[in-house]
């Protein structure tokens, strides 16, 4: 299969549609307003529904409807964006619907500012609407991974059906790589019609599917709750994925980083690796489920003097490396948010101070 250069934004709209999600409801916001641009063009080519709500809470609700019936539908949005879906995905959640939610995050806290950042992670994983709900959280660290975790996303929404979120920083959609679209991807939907509100007839069946959120009987409004634990719980035992980087023999000091922060973190390592000091790595792949053993068993391996988070954020994703550890060794953060990438000499520089 031949690779072809293009910006993140645009590969992200076109993996979903090589997924077979001919369903695109969006509105505009910087820094990923090109999935928009690209799809308002594309879509039309391949039979497909662009359309653009009149706000990010309409949009939500969009995905809610066509999502309720069955078909393969997503979004993309950015941070500010994401938080006036919130109380639209937490609907969707509860009604057990599979959709998929892209964030390439943006600096903030407010309007805050449009470049690059992953100060949405507690948003992402802990869930940023009401009630008690999870989303499976992915966080590509390249345009190339984006694609494959947009088409894995409707696979993993539908065996669920639940919400995913993928959740890439800025750069991840303005940057451009060489991609490629795995056609074994690319998984068509099945036994839908068990939940999906597609019509009687379309089903040829006498029995009537409901989609609702309202529980207004306690015990009923429980039970559902521990279903849906029940899910997430089953996320946790099957979903977990990590990358680990220079792992396999000693090291003192031990990095956990997503995105394209962990890609900063890389070059940092191999220059240290240079003037004599190891350091190994663990990328989480899947924020949720978050990769929690393998960071205890990194961080307890023998030589390791200490567990560093490296995040564009101020310290968002070092609480659950610090659940992680639980006391194995001391657990620091480095970050900056705002728009600033951390520079290899600078998470070097950080490094070292927990040498000394």
């Amino acid at each position: 299969m031949s690779k072809v250069l293009m910006k993140g934004n645009e590969a992200i709209g076109e993996a979903a549609i090589r997924a077979g999600s001919l369903n695109y409801f969006a509105y505009p916001i910087t820094p990923q307003s090109e999935v928009a641009e690209y799809l308002s063009r594309r879509m039309p080519e391949v039979g497909g529904v662009f359309l653009q709500g009149e706000s990010e809470v309409a949009v939500s609700y969009m995905i809610f409807g066509a999502a309720a019936c069955g078909e393969r539908v997503f979004t993309t949005s950015s941070s500010p964006g994401i938080s006036l879906m919130s109380e639209g995905i937490s609907y969707i959640t509860a009604a057990e619907c599979p959709a998929v939610f892209v964030n390439i995050m943006r600096g903030g806290p407010g309007l805050g500012g449009i470049l690059p950042s992953q100060a949405d992670y507690f948003q992402a994983t802990k869930g940023g609407g009401h009630g008690d709900y999870r989303l499976l959280v992915m966080a590509p660290a390249s345009v190339q991974e984006a694609v494959e975790m947009v088409m894995q996303a409707f696979v993993l929404a539908e065996k669920y059906l639940n919400p995913v979120m993928i959740l890439g920083d800025g750069l991840i959609g303005q940057m451009m790589e060489p991609v490629e679209f795995p056609e074994h991807l690319k998984v068509e939907p099945s036994n839908k019609d068990g939940w999906a509100t597609s019509g009687m007839d379309t089903r040829k069946s006498s029995h009537r599917n409901l989609v609702k959120t309202l529980y207004l009987d306690p015990g009923e409004l429980n039970a559902h709750n521990l279903k849906l634990k029940a899910k997430y719980e089953r996320m946790q035992r099957e979903e977990i994925r990590y990358e680990t980087y220079n792992l396999n023999g000693d090291y003192e000091i031990l990095i956990v980083s997503y995105g394209t922060m962990s890609r900063v973190c890389r070059t940092a390592i191999d220059n240290l690796k240079e003037s004599g000091l190891e350091v190994g790595m663990i990328r989480p792949q899947h924020l949720f489920p978050f990769p929690g053993q393998a960071i205890n068993d990194a961080a307890a391996k023998k030589g390791c003097r200490a567990v560093l988070s490296v995040e564009m954020s101020m310290g968002q994703m070092v609480e659950d490396v610090e659940r992680s550890v639980i006391g194995k060794c001391p657990v620091h953060w480095y970050g900056k948010c705002g728009g600033e990438v951390p520079t290899p000499e600078e998470v070097m520089g950080e490094i070292r101070k927990i040498i000394e």
